[in-house]
């Protein structure tokens, strides 16, 4: 059912995979979509355009969460298109498979200011929005974690799992702290998802190749990851916060 909210949320890294899954659902349910995008502009109109097409209100912009002038400029859009309902803090990198004594500095710094603190950044701004104390009506922030922060990534991306696991404690505790303020937080953490990380990360078939380790043998779709933090948004989970939900198959 549709909810003619008008209320705004903020997509970070919403021009593909999940992140554009989660937009167009976003959209139907009745919010207005900000979709962030780091660099590839046509991808993000593209995404604009099909909630446009279905008569949704989308814009999209530019921002690297590794920048916080680039959040600011984000929120500060999103300011323009509406009140700020939701945050999605779904921009995320994954670089090569190497062991960690292979790893320079250069990656683990760029890891850890977009995974982690281009997220904090970003949910302070919506905190500054949305909490009751600073005027705001409430809202929702949903932050993408992922399995590996429980599994480690030994031998693959140790920085990314542990950029994941910064991510679960983030969660918690920002729960914790705006909770009597309107706010709700939480996490996914998907498992091995069908996008197209994996082939920035140099594996394009790396889902596919370790599907056999899921119990339910299968990868999950950005749609499945897409409908879980639509109800997290939604008002059918508004007993849900400080917590992060598996959408894994069971891994």
């Amino acid at each position: 059912m549709r909810a003619d909210t008008n209320r705004v949320v903020i997509i970070t890294g919403g021009s593909r995979g999940i992140g554009r899954a989660t937009a167009l659902k976003a959209a139907a349910a009745g919010f207005r979509v900000v979709v962030g995008y780091a660099s590839n502009e046509a991808a993000a109109n593209e995404v604009v355009a099909g909630i446009e097409t279905t008569n949704g209100k989308a814009i999209a912009v530019k921002c690297d969460v590794g920048n916080e002038a680039d959040i600011l400029a984000l929120f500060k859009a999103a300011d323009e298109f509406g009140p700020l309902g939701a945050l999605v803090n779904n921009a995320g990198i994954v670089g090569p498979s190497l062991r960690v004594d292979q790893m320079s500095t250069d990656r683990i710094v760029r890891m850890m200011a977009v995974n982690v603190t281009g997220s904090i950044l970003c949910a302070r701004e919506a905190v500054k929005r949305m909490s009751t104390k600073h005027g705001g009506t409430g809202g929702v922030i949903v932050n993408l974690s992922s399995v590996a922060a429980k599994l480690g990534a030994p031998n693959t991306y140790v920085d990314y799992a542990a950029s994941k696991g910064a991510i679960d404690s983030f969660t918690i505790g920002l729960g914790h702290e705006v909770a009597a303020e309107g706010i709700r937080v939480a996490g996914i953490r998907p498992g091995l998802i069908d996008t197209e990380i994996h082939a920035s990360g140099g594996e394009p078939d790396r889902a596919q190749r370790l599907a056999h380790n899921v119990p339910m043998k299968r990868v999950g779709t950005a749609d499945e990851i897409a409908n879980a933090i639509v109800w997290l948004l939604s008002d059918e989970a508004s007993y849900v916060t400080a917590t992060i939900i598996d959408v894994s198959g069971g891994r």
